[in-house]
């Protein structure tokens, strides 16, 4: 099963097993990772399972869809490599992927 790496803010890190297909998100929720709110349950409308992905990774990943960067524009400190969990499914391919959690989300 692929793993990835999650890095709270305050450098505690968690390595998840994520089953292919499902959202990075419910990965995270899965694991009880700290830092993933998920308040509308991955549906992209609040920007509570906010994360960056490590800089390494960005290129890898699909572009964000245009509802997705528009919730982003909500999220607090976002940055180039901000993506929201809730909208990336695991694959194999992003085996080893690591996501850092913001400082607004503890």
């Amino acid at each position: 099963m692929p793993q990835l790496t999650i890095i709270q803010f305050d450098g505690t890190t968690h390595q998840v097993e994520a089953e292919s297909g499902k959202t990075l998100m419910q990965a995270a929720i899965d694991a009880m990772v700290p830092g993933i709110l998920a308040d509308c349950g991955g549906a992209c409308s609040c920007a509570t399972c906010h994360c960056y992905v490590a800089e390494d990774w960005a290129g890898r990943l699909p572009m964000p869809d245009p509802a997705e960067v528009e919730m982003l524009d909500c999220a607090k400190d976002p940055r180039p490599n901000s993506r929201l969990s809730c909208q990336i499914r695991m694959s194999a391919a992003y085996d080893g992927l690591v996501l850092h959690l913001p400082e607004s989300q503890i």
